[in-house]
């Protein structure tokens, strides 16, 4: 059949082939932009219509083509609109590469409407789910939340607000039930002056929050008094523009008496400060929100229990869909757009497995000792001297020091024997991300959220450069094992060669299509490889800054990598909850692990090079023994995701940072 894009055509489907829309007389495009094929029309609204669409440059891949359809050309009315559909193609094109974020394919004008094309996914809005099952329980909110969570603090951190939060526009993914954030057409560009100013009055009625209605102002806090609305709406079944109708905002003071079933003070305590009438109320972040729920559940073990884990393949796998077209058309589920950083929490229930998998272990250790010895950790000490989330952490080359950054805008050196703090180094303005140690021992390098990368003194603490090149936060830094460069990378998607003694920027490397996350410096000092949000790996001769190779096989953000010792191998980590080891030298994977249960932040090579140590938003360390890829230990004691692992010099103890502002320190036994 060939479709009618007449948004006034009653009658739009006709047979193939025809010229000439056999209703209205308008002329048929066979395929939009030369490939994208129309289907059938999924829905419509104030801005435009949805349409189901094949990309016949894709094998005829399904996908979701957006129309803005124009109800009054030429005024300025249509003119916001049109705009506000300009901004969302760039919204998209800049949030895309989040995992619950939908991605754009294109964006483009034809025939005098302007059209976005989105990927493709198949499930249910949360909507349609309460309608079906019924009222949600309070587990299922507390996963809710910790799925939705990160994704607001993704979207705040690249200062953009949704502004239409509801459970219509989150789609539970069926492929791995992951709750998808749709529908950014209404959201608003954070900026000082559209703070300053009253905006449009734009969301819906009963989910937005009282600033954004009455002046059309909207912060990260109005994003999340959406999210408890939702939460409330899905715990009572009752819809709040209901509420709203009949008491105005007052009715958030009083939301419990609407409950059908008793929930937990934690849980009515983070809804009551979502719920607040009064944004300065309210949290004003998601990562406020996620410390709070990180705090819901002690451990049911000892923090030091190690748990010895089966074999990855014991663990579960998603099932994929077999034809998402098929499927759709035939059981009339709604489609919407897919993206798969999932920056989502573990879930908060105890695996029910837990006893059978020890005892399992056990018998693994056992056959493990009587073959070629073991490993294990004993957590020894716990260091509380940051008052932010500890982002990194690296060993003086004689194991007599190590440093640590934080959240605090401060870096600390501490003396490893006795894990005495001996100095703060200060002069960062924002959080700092990274930090590197020289081979000799005698600088330190550092990235900040303030742009800056700077030199320092380690014994003194004294500032010797700060390096202002890059445009955007400091995410990483390497040095290089002669000690006289270092590497930067950025979120301007840049990567900087800076001379260590001079502070002379010496070139800048591009390549990338995102954020730069990691980067590392082989060991002969010859190649120096990058890992981004854009999914890719790649590498570069760092001596003349040429891209050797880009390597494609993660399917999230590439947050750390690691050499080896010998520089043979390679280790990434990604927001896909892998660990994949390569030959940087081909490019070839080696081999992939598996076993977190979230995002995995950061990897670290043992100073043998037999093992890597990972951390991860899951709270958890894993050992992996990289002969046989079993996992040797998991390491529990952190209270929230940890963002750095440091192996010392000697290998025998292995010291962690995290976002609940404490260091570690585990003790490795063989």
């Amino acid at each position: 059949m060939s479709y009618c894009l007449n948004p006034s055509c009653q009658k739009p489907l006709n047979p193939k082939g025809t010229t000439f829309c056999q209703s209205c007389g308008k002329e048929i495009q066979p395929l939009l932009r030369y490939r994208y094929r129309i289907i059938c029309q999924l829905g419509s609204g104030g801005f435009g219509r949805t349409f189901l669409a094949e990309d016949t440059d894709k094998l005829n891949e399904p996908c979701v083509v957006k129309q803005l359809v124009s109800q009054f050309p030429g005024t300025k009315a249509w003119q916001k609109v049109n705009e506000l559909f300009q901004e969302e193609a760039q919204r998209l094109q800049q949030l895309g590469e989040h995992p619950q974020i939908p991605a754009l394919y294109a964006y483009f004008e034809q025939d005098n409407y302007l059209y976005l094309v989105q990927q493709l996914i198949i499930g249910q809005t949360l909507q349609q789910e309460i309608e079906q099952q019924g009222v949600f329980s309070e587990e299922k909110i507390w996963q809710l939340l910790s799925d939705l969570l990160p994704v607001l603090q993704f979207i705040h951190a690249h200062h953009v607000i949704h502004r239409d939060l509801k459970p219509e526009n989150i789609i539970r993914r069926q492929s791995d039930g992951k709750p998808v954030l749709i529908d950014f057409g209404v959201s608003k560009q954070l900026s000082a002056t559209a703070i300053a100013r009253p905006g449009t009055s734009i969301g819906s009625f009963g989910y937005a929050s009282l600033e954004q209605m009455n002046i059309g102002d909207a912060y990260p806090a109005s994003d999340l008094y959406s999210l408890g609305v939702t939460c409330f709406y899905l715990l009572t079944q009752i819809h709040p523009s209901q509420l709203w109708t009949e008491k105005g905002y007052s009715w958030v003071t009083d939301w419990r008496q609407y409950l059908k079933a008793s929930i937990s003070q934690k849980l009515e305590r983070v809804l009551d400060k979502l719920l607040q009438k009064d944004f300065q109320q309210r949290y004003q972040h998601a990562d406020e929100v996620l410390r709070d729920f990180n705090d819901r559940v002690q451990l049911s073990i000892d923090p030091a229990t190690i748990e010895t884990q089966l074999p990855p393949s014991e663990i579960g796998s998603v099932k994929a869909d077999t034809n998402p077209l098929e499927q759709l058309l035939s059981r009339g589920k709604q489609l919407q757009f897919q993206r798969d950083r999932s920056h989502s929490l573990p879930a908060l229930v105890p695996n029910k497995r837990f006893q059978k998998r020890l005892l399992a272990g056990g018998i693994i250790l056992l056959l493990g000792m009587v073959g070629y010895g073991y490993w294990y950790f004993n957590r020894i000490s716990t260091i509380a001297g940051h008052t932010g989330e500890v982002n990194t952490i690296d060993f003086s080359p004689d194991g007599q020091k190590f440093a640590s950054g934080s959240d605090d805008t401060t870096m600390k050196i501490w003396n490893f024997r006795d894990r005495q703090e001996l100095r703060t180094i200060e002069g960062h303005t924002n959080w700092v991300y990274s930090l590197a140690i020289s081979p000799d021992g005698q600088t330190i390098v550092s990235g900040s959220k303030d742009n800056t990368a700077k030199v320092w003194h380690l014994n003194t603490g004294r500032e010797l450069h700060s390096l202002k090149g890059h445009t955007s936060y400091v995410v990483t830094v390497a040095i290089s094992p002669d000690g006289q460069r270092f590497a930067s990378g950025s979120y301007d998607k840049t990567i900087k060669i800076w001379n260590l003694k001079t502070g002379q920027e010496l070139r800048t490397l591009k390549g990338h299509a995102a954020e730069v996350l990691s980067v590392a410096i082989s060991p002969d000092g010859l190649k120096l490889v990058s890992g981004s949000t854009d999914r890719t790996i790649k590498i570069w001769n760092f001596n003349t800054g040429q891209e050797i190779a880009t390597i494609r096989g993660h399917t999230g953000d590439v947050n750390s990598l690691a050499f080896s010792p010998n520089g043979q191998k390679l280790a990434s980590v990604s927001d896909d909850r892998t660990i994949k080891i390569w030959n940087p030298n081909t490019g070839r994977e080696i081999r992939t692990l598996m076993g977190h249960l979230a995002d995995v932040n950061f990897v670290a090579f043992s100073p043998d090079g037999r093992k890597i140590a990972t951390g991860s938003d899951d709270k958890t360390i894993r050992v992996w023994d990289l002969i046989t890829g079993e996992t040797l230990a998991t390491l529990r004691g952190h209270s929230a995701p940890v963002w750095a692992v440091a192996f010392s010099p000697e290998g025998q103890t292995l010291v962690s940072g995290s976002a609940d502002k404490k260091i570690a320190i585990w003790h490795l036994s063989q």
